[in-house]
Formats: C-alpha cells, sequence, structure tokens
C-alpha cells in the first residue's frame, strides 16, 4: 500500500509542478492546454501558462513572497505537527519525509501579514504537502487562524489548494471540516470578513466546508474546483459533462465563484477588497 501511494504523488507531482517526463530542462508541458512554454518564461510569469492562462501551483512560500508586504509576515501554530491517530501504515514515515523535503511542518501555513499595510490573517494551503490534504493540523491551524482573528478584529484571506480530506488520518480528517466552519461562523458573527481565494486544485472535504464560505469567493484562472471527480460524477449521472466543468469559468457562471483573478493582480485586488469593506492601511 505504501508503494502505491508514492506512486500516486509522484504522478500528481510531475504532472502539475512542470516535471512530465516529456520536458526538458528547458521547457514544462502545461497540464491544461498541453502546450510547451519555456521554463524561464513560465517562472516569470509565476508559474502562468501565456498560452492559455492556466495558473499553475506555487508554493506557499512563493505565494507569501508576491502576496503579503515585504518582512510582514508572522506565523502563528509554525510547530504543530501530525500524529497517526489510526495508525495508518508507513504514515508517521511519509509525514517526515514531506517535512524534510518541502520545509514544511504540514499542508498549511498561517499567519498574520499586511498586504498595502491592512493588516490580515492569512492561511495558504501548499499541494507539495500530500496534495494540500486536510489533515488534524490543517483543520486545526486553520480554525485557531479564524478564532486568532475574531478575537483581534481582523479579516482572514486563506489561499485553498486541497485534494480533500486526508484518508491516513480516517474520520479524525473528516471532523475538521465541522470545526473549520464552525471557526468560520464564529468569526463571521463578530463581523468579521472572509475572502476566499481557490487555487488548483481545491476539492473534496475541503470545498465542502471552509473554502465554500467565504464573503467573497475568489478563483485563479482555469483552476479545477468541485467536490467529487469528474468520472465519479459521469458513472453516477450516467451522462457526459461540459469539458469546462469544474473549470473556475464554469463555476463562476454557475454563481460558485464570485471573481476570477490573474495572479499578478491578486496583491491589489485583495487590497482594495479589504479597504472596500473598512479595512484601512496601519501606520508603521
Amino acid at each position: 500500500m505504501g508503494e502505491r501511494f508514492d506512486n500516486f504523488f509522484d504522478v500528481v507531482k510531475k504532472r502539475f509542478n512542470g516535471n512530465n517526463d516529456e520536458d526538458d530542462h528547458d521547457t514544462v508541458k502545461c497540464p491544461r492546454c498541453q502546450s510547451l512554454v519555456l521554463r524561464e518564461r513560465f517562472e516569470e510569469l509565476h508559474r502562468v501558462c501565456p498560452n492559455c492562462n492556466y495558473h499553475g501551483r506555487i508554493t506557499a512560500p512563493e505565494r507569501l513572497e508576491i502576496t503579503v508586504d515585504k518582512d510582514s509576515f508572522r506565523e502563528l501554530d509554525g510547530d504543530m505537527i501530525s500524529c497517526d491517530p489510526i495508525e495508518f501504515p508507513e504514515y508517521p514515515e511519509k509525514q517526515q519525509e514531506l517535512r524534510e523535503a518541502t520545509g514544511l511542518k504540514d499542508a498549511v501555513v498561517t499567519g498574520t501579514a499586511r498586504i498595502k499595510g491592512i493588516e490580515t490573517v492569512i492561511g495558504i494551503m501548499d499541494s507539495r504537502y500530500m496534495m494540500g490534504s486536510m489533515g488534524s493540523v490543517v483543520g486545526e491551524k486553520i480554525a485557531r487562524a479564524f478564532e486568532y482573528a475574531a478575537e483581534n478584529s481582523l479579516p482572514v484571506i486563506l489561499f485553498t489548494c486541497s485534494g480533500g480530506a486526508r484518508m491516513q488520518e480516517g474520520i479524525v480528517s473528516l471532523m475538521q471540516m465541522a470545526k473549520t466552519s464552525g471557526a468560520v461562523k464564529l468569526h463571521s458573527e463578530r463581523g468579521g470578513l472572509y475572502i476566499t481565494v481557490m487555487t488548483d486544485p481545491t476539492t473534496g472535504g475541503v470545498t465542502a466546508s471552509f473554502a465554500s464560505l467565504g464573503d467573497i469567493i475568489i478563483a485563479e484562472p482555469k483552476v479545477l474546483i468541485g467536490f467529487a471527480g469528474r468520472r465519479v460524477i459521469e458513472s453516477t449521472m450516467r451522462q457526459r459533462l461540459p469539458e469546462d466543468f469544474q473549470l473556475a469559468e464554469f463555476m463562476q457562471e454557475k454563481g460558485f465563484v464570485d471573481m476570477i483573478v490573474d495572479r499578478k493582480k491578486m496583491r491589489n485586488t485583495l487590497a482594495h477588497l479589504l479597504e472596500l469593506h473598512g479595512h484601512a492601511p496601519k501606520e508603521v
């Protein structure tokens, strides 16, 4: 079973982080339009395909660098690590490998930061860590981030990227859906603003809980958003789904997403939305 999971994560990593076997050192294949892009150009655009505008995955540190004011980020609960609640085979070893490979303790980074001088609580999920799956640590850190924001009258901005609940933690992972949703409700009842930014992919239990509860839901272009996968839905409904089904543009057309914002415009858009809702830049 451990070998099977390793193979799955290798395939995901190759497809979405620009490491396809068909690529050479100078090019990257876009997983949406399948065109080859010069790697240097791809990185200059912060992993956005210049041909179809697909917004590829970036790491939590990279996201912080292009979103928040320099040196303003202060991490919350940075030392929290997951246990092994159902004694899943090889789970502790996989966790340790990922900590060493990514420099992260789990699949989300939370903290306070300023965006154009405006103080906010921010959370960023990172697909490198078990596809951003939600286990006990992810749920707890997100819940605590909302509680901190409620206590300090701060807005919350959450960049979501997840394959859903983490099966290696069984029912404990599913419990995080209720816990995070409750924390969002507490923050909302105290008048807090919550902005969700859905990145590729936002799926499963994360979509079914805190990712869908934002007062404003933003998505990056061409990203995958949904609960169950296309094949599962098609086999259940016994009908063919539209080609753009579950892409951000389709979700906006159906009213699930409020705005689609390019990565290069995200920082300015977030600052503008925060100001519109009464959050002024803080004097430094």
